[in-house]
């Protein structure tokens, strides 16, 4: 640990200051669209009093939407690991004594036996943090900025100033569905009114900038939002992350960039929860517990030609397959079990395997 005095403590919050700029960027951006729409376009240029009503309603319905996803993305502490991923006093004791190598990976294995834990390093190492010293669960990295380990963690996002893991996943893609909704609805129905300034039919008086400047913020902003939303939603279909997608995760018998996919179904369902009428609102409903999920060990991507030599990686050692069989908490297990018919692909109807139940996670406390 770097030694803390009172020039880090005061560079660490002028940092966290700093981080907030870009909330405050949002924040001042949307107050300014509700003045302009809802007061300068809707009750000041707005002349059929039907159409103002519509949109009107229509449009605090996708405001609050987009705001409560918003709030809920900024203010949803990330996960942590539990107490049984950090190591022991006399197990921190060994790591220290034992020089990197082979007798250090020992130490670790040894307290990773009972651990719900498949992916490994590249070198095939068990997966350890030295900031916060413990084993690191599936799926779960450390944030540099955040200066902590984060459960299935995606990526930090600076415009929400907040880490996006298994917390706060469903929220940060609510937030990115109602935020694309809130701009198209805006740019379609002030685009009318967007021609008669240009045609000059509008009255010369203030709202005419707003009603300008307010279309070409939505159109650009629902062109980047579009594409944000449909790789997360890509993303989503294949159960990655977004370090995932850059990385695959290395299990035991190699790496698998489909290790957790389960079949579109059942990944949406990981996400958004099995209860439907919660899909749509930014309330958590995700499945499982964070720290250990569902494997898939025979899964081939769909989308990449199915030849033979694709095939032999996994064929020729079936054995390497073979996980430890460990129990999983009843949220996630019936994903694998449920007797409700599911239409899945067929690259995804290999066996699958699951880890162990684990108790309930310790929430980042904020300093």
């Amino acid at each position: 640990m770097a030694p803390s005095g009172p020039g880090s403590s005061a560079r660490r919050r002028c940092r966290r200051v700093l981080y907030w700029i870009p909330v405050v960027f949002i924040s001042l951006l949307l107050g300014w669209s509700y003045y302009a729409y809802a007061i300068q376009l809707c009750i000041v240029s707005m002349e059929n009093t039907g159409e103002q009503v519509v949109c009107l309603m229509a449009y605090h319905l996708l405001f609050a939407m987009f705001v409560w996803s918003y709030w809920k993305t900024i203010f949803t502490l990330p996960m942590n690991p539990s107490k049984e991923f950090h190591l022991s006093y006399s197990e921190k004791e060994l790591l220290e004594r034992e020089p990197r190598g082979e007798a250090h990976q020992e130490v670790l294995r040894r307290a990773a036996k009972d651990l719900p834990i498949y992916t490994r390093t590249m070198s095939g190492a068990i997966r350890y943090c030295d900031r916060c010293q413990l084993i690191k669960p599936d799926r779960c990295h450390h944030c540099s900025v955040c200066d902590k380990c984060i459960l299935k963690m995606d990526h930090h996002c600076p415009w929400v100033n907040n880490c996006v893991g298994f917390s706060n996943y469903k929220f940060f893609l609510l937030f990115l569905a109602y935020s694309l909704l809130y701009c198209l609805f805006i740019a379609a129905t002030d685009l009318q009114y967007f021609i008669k300034f240009w045609t000059n039919g509008l009255p010369d008086t203030q709202a005419k900038f707003h009603i300008m400047f307010l279309f070409f913020a939505a159109a650009m902003f629902s062109v980047s939002l579009s594409s944000l939303f449909g790789y997360h939603c890509w993303l989503v279909s294949k159960n990655k992350s977004t370090l995932e997608a850059f990385r695959s995760p290395v299990f035991r018998h190699g790496t698998d960039k489909n290790g957790f996919s389960l079949g579109f179904s059942k990944n949406m369902r990981q996400v958004f929860g099995d209860e439907k009428k919660y899909w749509l609102l930014p309330i958590f409903s995700s499945l499982g517990d964070g720290c250990s999920f569902p494997t898939c060990l025979v899964n081939q991507d769909p989308e990449q030609p199915s030849t033979p030599a694709g095939l032999n990686s996994t064929a020729k050692n079936p054995e390497n397959h073979q996980f430890p069989a460990k129990p999983l908490r009843e949220s996630q297990s019936h994903l694998l079990t449920d007797s409700q018919s599911w239409t899945e692909s067929s690259t995804n109807a290999g066996k699958c395997k699951t880890g162990m139940s684990n108790p309930a996670l310790t929430m980042e406390n904020e300093t």
